[in-house]
């Protein structure tokens, strides 16, 4: 299955595509939109500051909108941030700055008055319903976290983490196919390399599918 990793100048890529690889996909990593569009399924990741990230990643939003319709798309840490609706980090107060809307959703900072912020470090993943991504995932597995804000468990939540009050460790837009972890898969040992296969997996019967109905 090949898998393409957008390179929009933040994100591990390296540690991803390893673990991608690890999870049997062949991977491309590209910053050419046209390239991007064509491709069997995306990765998105994501290191830094929403702000910065929403900026570095316009050349490409236009894109991943239209991608989100027909192709698998995987969003990691600050990637999944993206694909909601909005976020709060870098906002005056009271306002907000616009992500992707691919998954309905708002990102919100943790709340340092309750919690040490960032969540740094293991912590635990609850199901929270059926998604291919979470195959083989069981409550208790651990996965590995570096953030400060995230998104509170609503309807996209496909499994939780409770650091405080429970938040969305992987969320899923209505159809499926637009997905993503909190977490970084890649840095998260067995349970991470899973939920990589999981997306690969899924992806490449996506797109078997999608060949029979033409």
């Amino acid at each position: 299955m090949n898998v393409t990793i957008i390179d929009y100048g933040v994100g591990n890529l390296r540690s991803l595509r390893r673990g991608l690889e690890r999870a049997d996909a062949t991977v491309t990593v590209s910053d050419d939109p046209d390239a991007i569009a064509a491709a069997d399924a995306l990765v998105l990741p994501g290191v830094g500051a929403f702000g910065e990230c929403v900026r570095n990643s316009k050349p490409f939003h236009d894109v991943l909108i239209d991608a989100a319709e027909d192709t698998p798309i995987l969003g990691i840490c600050v990637g999944l941030q993206l694909m909601f609706t909005e976020s709060t980090e870098g906002a005056p107060d009271g306002e907000t700055i616009d992500g992707l809307d691919l998954i309905p959703g708002r990102v919100e900072r943790l709340p340092s008055d309750e919690v040490k912020v960032p969540h740094m470090g293991w912590n635990e993943l609850t199901v929270e319903r059926d998604h291919p991504l979470v195959s083989g995932i069981e409550n208790g597995d651990y996965a590995y976290f570096v953030h400060s804000y995230c998104s509170a468990v609503a309807a996209h939540t496909v499994a939780s983490c409770d650091y405080g009050f429970d938040f969305a460790a992987i969320a899923a837009n209505e159809a499926g196919n637009v997905m993503g972890t909190q977490f970084h898969p890649e840095k998260s040992g067995e349970t991470g390399l899973t939920v990589l296969k999981n997306f690969v997996d899924y992806a490449a019967q996506y797109r078997e599918e999608s060949l029979a109905a033409e």
